[in-house]
C-alpha cells in the first residue's frame, strides 16, 4: 500500500507556519522604504494597516478555498480544479524554476553572510549557504513533526526578536521632533497624498505576502476545514500587530526623517537602546528571521512539487513518500537543490525580480477561483455544508482580486524588462504542460 501523508498539524502549527512565512528579514529594511515613499508619520501606519486588511482578506479566501477544498496540495489544488491543470502546472513550474526557490537562495545567502560576520567564521558564503539548505532539508526528511517543530522554534525565536526590537523603542529615547504622529503634511497635497500613499502600499503588500503556503500543508493538516482557516486568520493578524509595532517603535526613536535615511532601522533603533551591542542584537535577530523563513519554505514548498508528480505533471519519484517519516523526501531534496544552485550561481536577485509580481498574479487568480468554486458547489446543492465563509464576500474577495492585479500591474509598469522575462518564465510553462501531459498519457495506457 502506497504510504500518504501524515495529518500531524494542529491550528498552533498553522499559525506559526502563516507567521514564518509571511515575516522574514524584509520586515527589517521595508519600513524605511515606506517612509521615503509617504514621509508623513500618521500615514506609514495607515498603509501598514491597510495592508494588515488587505492581507486578511486574502486569508479569509484562503480559508475558505480549504474549506471547500480540503484534499490536495492547496493553492496548486485550487487552480487546478477552478481553471485548468496547466494554470497549476504554470504556478509550480514558475515556483521551482525561480519565484520560490529564488527567495529560498536569496535568504539563505543572507543568512550567511549575517552569521559569518557575527562569529568570524572563515568560510565563502555560498558554501555556508548551500550547508544550511542541505541541513534543513534533512531536518524536514525526519517527518513533518520534527521539521514543524524546528519550524515552529525558529519562528518562536524571530517573534522574540521582533519583540526585543519593539521594546527597544519603548525603552530608548524618543526623536526629538512632533510628539504626535500627524495625518496630513503642509508640503504635500491631496493628490500626492494619494499617489504617494499607494506607491507606499507596493512594498507594504509584498512583505505580508506569504500566507499561501500554509494551504501546501494541508494534506498534513488535522482537521482541515477548521485549522487551517483558524490558522492563517490567527497568523495574518498577529504578522499584522507585530508589523504596526515595529513601525510605531521606529517612528518614535527614529522619527520620519531618520526611518527614510537609514537603510538598516533595527539596527539604529536598538543601538539608541543598547548602545553598540544594538548592532549585533540586530544582526543576530536579521540572520534568525532569515534563518527561520529557509526553514518555513523548506517544509512547506516540496509539498507542491510532490502534487504536480502525484498529477503525472512532474517525475514520477517526485512524488514518492518515506514510508517511515511519511514526508515527500525527494520533493524535499529537489527543492534543496534548485536552491543550492541558485545560491551557488549568484543569479537569485536577477531571478526574484523577473517574478516577484507573479505572486499577486495568482494570488488575484485564487480570488476569481473562490467565485468559481463557490459557484459550482452552489449549482451541486453542496454550498451550505461549507464550515467557513469569507466575511463581506463578494466585496472583500473582488477588493482583495483587484488589489492584487493592480500590485502585480505596477510592477510591471516599473520593471518593464524584468516582466518580460517574467511572463516568458510563465509561458514557457506551456510547452512543458504538454510534454508531461503527453508522457503522463503514454504511461498510463
Amino acid at each position: 500500500m502506497t504510504p500518504a501523508l501524515a495529518r500531524r498539524l494542529g491550528v498552533a502549527d498553522v499559525v506559526l507556519i502563516v507567521i514564518g512565512s509571511v515575516i522574514g528579514s524584509g520586515i527589517f529594511r521595508t519600513p524605511s522604504v515606506v517612509a521615503q515613499r509617504i514621509p508623513i508619520p500618521g500615514l506609514i501606519l495607515v498603509a501598514w494597516a491597510c495592508g494588515g486588511i488587505v492581507a486578511l482578506f486574502g486569508a479569509f479566501v484562503l480559508g475558505e478555498l480549504a474549506a471547500r477544498r480540503p484534499a490536495g496540495c492547496g493553492v496548486y489544488a485550487y487552480l487546478r480544479d477552478a481553471f485548468h491543470p496547466i494554470v497549476a502546472f504554470a504556478y509550480g513550474w514558475s515556483s521551482l524554476l525561480a519565484s520560490f526557490t529564488g527567495g529560498i537562495a536569496a535568504a539563505a545567502v543572507l543568512f550567511a553572510g549575517y552569521f559569518i560576520s557575527l562569529t568570524d567564521l572563515r568560510i565563502s558564503p555560498g558554501i555556508l549557504a548551500v550547508v544550511t539548505l542541505a541541513v534543513l532539508a534533512l531536518v524536514n526528511c525526519f517527518g513533518v513533526r520534527f521539521g514543524s517543530n524546528v519550524q515552529s522554534a525558529l519562528t518562536m525565536l524571530k517573534i522574540a526578536a521582533l519583540v526585543a526590537l519593539i521594546v527597544a523603542g519603548i525603552a530608548a529615547h524618543p526623536f526629538q521632533g512632533h510628539p504626535v504622529a500627524a495625518l496630513s503634511s503642509p508640503t504635500l497635497g491631496t493628490v500626492s497624498i494619494l499617489a504617494a500613499f499607494s506607491v507606499a502600499m507596493i512594498p507594504v503588500l509584498f512583505a505580508y505576502n506569504g500566507a499561501m503556503v500554509a494551504n501546501f500543508m494541508a494534506g498534513e493538516a488535522k482537521n482541515v476545514t477548521f485549522t487551517l482557516p483558524l490558522g492563517l486568520w490567527l497568523g495574518i493578524s498577529g504578522a499584522a500587530v507585530l508589523y504596526l509595532l515595529v513601525n510605531a517603535a521606529c517612528l518614535r526613536v527614529l522619527g520620519v526623517g531618520g526611518l527614510a535615511n537609514t537603510p538598516v532601522p533595527a539596527a539604529e533603533v536598538l543601538r539608541a537602546a543598547a548602545g553598540s551591542a544594538g548592532a549585533q542584537v540586530a544582526s543576530f535577530a536579521i540572520a534568525v528571521s532569515t534563518l527561520g523563513f529557509i526553514s518555513n519554505r523548506m517544509l512547506t514548498i516540496p509539498r507542491l512539487y510532490h502534487a504536480m508528480a502525484e498529477d503525472g505533471l512532474f517525475f514520477r519519484a517526485v512524488a514518492w513518500i518515506d514510508p517511515r517519516t511519511r514526508v515527500p523526501v525527494v520533493a524535499i531534496a529537489l527543492q534543496a537543490f534548485f536552491a543550492m544552485v541558485l545560491a551557488l550561481s549568484g543569479s537569485y536577485e536577477h531571478i526574484l525580480n523577473y517574478v516577484v509580481s507573479t505572486f499577486y498574479v495568482f494570488n488575484g487568480l485564487l480570488a476569481l477561483a473562490l467565485f468559481v468554486i463557490r459557484a459550482r458547489d452552489r449549482r451541486a446543492g453542496v454550498d451550505r455544508a461549507v464550515r467557513f465563509r469569507v466575511p463581506g464576500h463578494p466585496f472583500s474577495t473582488g477588493l482583495y482580486l483587484l488589489v492584487s492585479w493592480g500590485v502585480a500591474l505596477a510592477t510591471y509598469v516599473a520593471y518593464p524588462r524584468d516582466a518580460i522575462v517574467g511572463i516568458a518564465i510563465l509561458l514557457s510553462a506551456v510547452p512543458v504542460y504538454f510534454l508531461w501531459w503527453r508522457m503522463s498519457a503514454r504511461i498510463s495506457s
